[in-house]
């Protein structure tokens, strides 16, 4: 099932931590990706499809520095069949002691139009990539080349990054703060749901700055605050 149009929207104007509440009412408990943050956070949201990428530590008679000259190295290939759209999942075994990819290879992306890259690893040439237009996601910097640690092994399977599980074509989000994943069956409903949520939390934010106490407020369990979000979201045009 591809990403609506129209989901893609919403879920660029909610953030992760709305949608984390959104998927813990169903029983989604660990869809925020662990110990990963951006490198820009003043970039928009990033929404996408996972396109995958696995890595199994590497063993060092097969990943010499001559394997980037073959077309069909795996991290490079995937560089070049990630869809544009898509969000670039790189599963490194939430190991940043080398990169998981560079500055050339997420400039790469960000020109063919995928819509943001996120490893639980390290990105190298990191100053570089915060200052692309492109989100990026990483654990921390780290200037070693992948083939270090890191031996790219598979394209768009099911994979683990930081501790998520992370299906090929789930939806992730991407904020100032993180990055979560919403499986893709519920992805419509999850982004409908988050934009109600947001208009309500921006209503109870407005209150409380206004000196108004949340019991009552914050859930809603006063009949007079729905009368009130009603009458705010009308002025807003909510």
């Amino acid at each position: 099932m591809a990403l609506k149009p129209e989901t893609r929207d919403r879920l660029k104007t909610v953030s992760t931590a709305t949608l984390s509440t959104a998927l813990f009412k169903r029983g989604l408990r660990n869809q925020f990706i662990q110990d990963v943050r951006p490198l820009n956070p003043s970039l928009p949201n990033m929404v996408g499809e996972a396109f995958t990428l696995r890595y199994i530590p590497a063993r060092e008679d097969l990943n010499p520095i001559t394997v980037f000259q073959d077309r069909s190295h795996p991290q490079r290939k995937a560089v070049e069949e990630c869809p544009p759209g898509a969000v670039f999942v790189i599963d490194s075994r939430k190991d940043a002691r080398a990169a998981s990819a560079g500055s050339i290879l997420v400039t790469r992306l960000m020109v063919r139009g995928v819509a943001g890259v996120v490893t639980d690893g390290g990105f190298r040439d990191s100053p570089e990539i915060a200052q692309l237009k492109i989100p990026a996601y990483h654990n921390r910097p780290s200037a070693p080349t992948n083939l270090t640690l890191h031996q790219a092994m598979d394209i768009n399977v099911p994979i683990g990054c930081g501790d998520v599980p992370v299906f090929p074509g789930d939806v992730v989000v991407g904020d100032g703060e993180g990055v979560i994943v919403i499986p893709a069956g519920i992805a419509d409903e999850i982004a409908a749901e988050a934009v109600e949520m947001t208009a309500f939390e921006d209503f109870v934010t407005e209150q409380v700055r206004n000196g108004r106490s949340i019991l009552g407020l914050y859930p809603a369990t006063d009949p007079q605050t729905k009368v009130d979000f009603e009458a705010w979201r009308k002025a807003k045009g909510r």
